[in-house]
Formats: structure tokens, C-alpha cells, sequence
């Protein structure tokens, strides 16, 4: 019989969850706050106490995983349409299981001092000291493997802000190096957003412009406005329309912009 201490059973499920949690935001290219993030660690630090319940059996153990799973994931990014949600659920039940494999292969195969699986928990009994050296290396694994994927920006995904008329909104939008949507009679290029992103805007429909498309899977027309002002990234994009659309975009990330806006602006 291991002794368990509880706060570090706590402490190193918060630094495993917060990890996991940033992979999940990565990898589905997710807009969430640090604070969220935080949130959605210390939950799963809390949820992580079933280590200590009497053994769960394998087939209860696998739904309280997913229920788990899902209260995380609703902390940590909030609301967003049901489909969008299993996806996050489901990515952070992969990685998480992908991570849980290791330790099990690590514990079955080396037994080491201090480690123990209890349903489906893994705990470590390290020192504060180690915890954080070994939260530094995770950092800057992730900071090496961001830095190594910043060139390529036709898959990147940028952050836009909005302004129109003393109102500003802020949504992602992928880059794409197919989108070539443009006003016709300026040439200006088109941000393409779904409508839900700039229901906060109040536009003026006498300026609006009519845009013909055919880069969003079929063709169409888009009500084109023309803001204020828009960054991407922090940097100010002259001569640019906001196309808006319905029901359009299928993706997560409800905005597209087109690729020759955002290559000579960094990633973020």
C-alpha cells in the first residue's frame, strides 16, 4: 500500500491537465483565455481526488473518464456549438489516453519510486522543486515546437479585430492560400466571416457591396462592409471588406482570410 498525499496528488494533476489542456487548444487552434485554461486545470486537479475512491470498475471508470473529460473541457473554453464540444472532449480524451498509455508503459515497465495509477489517476510523489524544473522543460518543449511550426503561414491562424462605427469585435479566422475573394470594383481582398462573429457591428447598409464568390465550396454572393479599421495580429490592414455569410463555414473557426493579408504578419 502507497501512501498518497493529497496536495500533491492535486498539484501534479493541475500541472498535467494545464498541459494537456494547452495541447487541446493547439491542435483545434481553440481562442481561450489563460485565466479559462487555469480554471479548467484546477478542476481536473480536484476531479483527480477519485484516485482515492475504492477501485473503480473498468467499465464505470471508462463513463466517469468522459464526464470528466467534458466538465474540463466546458471550464477551460467555455461554450460553443455540440458538435464543436465532442470534438474538444473527444481530442482531450485522445491526448489525455495517448499520455495515460505512456505512464502505464512507464510504471509497468520500470516500476518507479513514487508513481502509482489509481483509477485511471496518475500520481507522482516528487518534490515542488522537481515539479517546477520539470513544468519549465514542458514550457519550453512548447515554446520550441512553436517556434519551429511560425513559418508556415498558409495553415496559421491569426487573430482579427474589427471596428465600425465606435463598436469593435474580435473573432480568429484561418489564412488561406485559396481564398481570393475580392471587392470587385476596388480589387480590395475580402475577410470572409459567419455572421454570428459581427452581430455585435451595426453596419451601414447604404454602403454595403455586393461580392460574388466562388471559393467557398460552390457560389454565391456576400454582403461586403467595409470598416473602419482591422487588425490582424495587432497589425493594421488597410483596404480590406468584411464578407459576411450564413451557415457557410462548417469549421470551428468561423472566419477566413485570405493569405496574401496575413504573410507579412507574425504568427501568433
Amino acid at each position: 500500500m502507497k501512501t498518497v498525499y493529497v496536495d500533491v496528488l492535486v498539484t501534479v494533476n493541475i500541472f498535467t491537465d494545464f498541459f494537456l489542456l494547452l495541447c487541446v487548444k493547439k491542435f483545434l487552434n481553440i481562442r481561450a483565455k489563460l485565466i479559462r485554461i487555469i480554471l479548467g486545470s484546477f478542476i481536473g486537479g480536484i476531479l483527480s481526488l477519485t484516485a482515492l475512491l475504492p477501485k473503480i470498475p473498468a467499465g464505470l471508470n471508462i463513463i466517469i473518464d468522459i464526464l470528466f473529460a467534458a466538465v474540463i473541457v466546458f471550464f477551460a473554453f467555455g461554450k460553443t456549438e455540440i458538435k464543436n464540444y465532442i470534438k474538444r472532449v473527444a481530442v482531450y480524451l485522445g491526448i489525455s489516453f495517448f499520455f495515460c498509455g505512456i505512464m502505464i508503459f512507464i510504471y509497468t515497465a520500470f516500476k518507479p519510486k513514487g508513481m502509482a495509477i489509481y483509477n485511471d489517476v496518475v500520481y507522482f510523489d516528487i518534490s515542488p522543486v522537481l515539479l517546477i524544473i520539470l513544468t519549465l522543460i514542458c514550457y519550453y518543449i512548447l515554446w520550441l515546437f512553436k517556434r519551429l511550426t511560425k513559418g508556415d503561414l498558409s495553415k496559421a491562424v491569426c487573430d482579427v479585430s474589427i471596428v465600425t462605427n465606435g463598436m469593435k469585435t474580435e473573432f480568429r479566422a484561418v489564412a488561406d492560400t485559396g481564398c481570393t475573394v475580392k471587392e470587385p470594383f476596388s480589387s480590395d481582398y475580402v475577410i470572409i466571416a459567419e455572421k454570428e462573429l459581427v452581430d455585435n457591428l451595426s453596419f451601414d447598409n447604404s454602403k454595403i457591396r455586393i461580392i460574388p464568390f466562388n471559393s467557398l465550396g460552390g457560389k454565391g454572393i456576400l454582403k461586403g462592409y467595409k470598416p473602419d479599421s482591422v487588425l490582424i495580429n495587432g497589425k493594421n490592414i488597410q483596404n480590406v471588406y468584411i464578407g459576411i455569410c450564413e451557415n457557410i463555414i462548417k469549421s470551428e473557426i468561423k472566419a477566413i482570410v485570405p493569405y496574401e493579408l496575413i504573410k507579412n504578419c507574425e504568427v501568433i
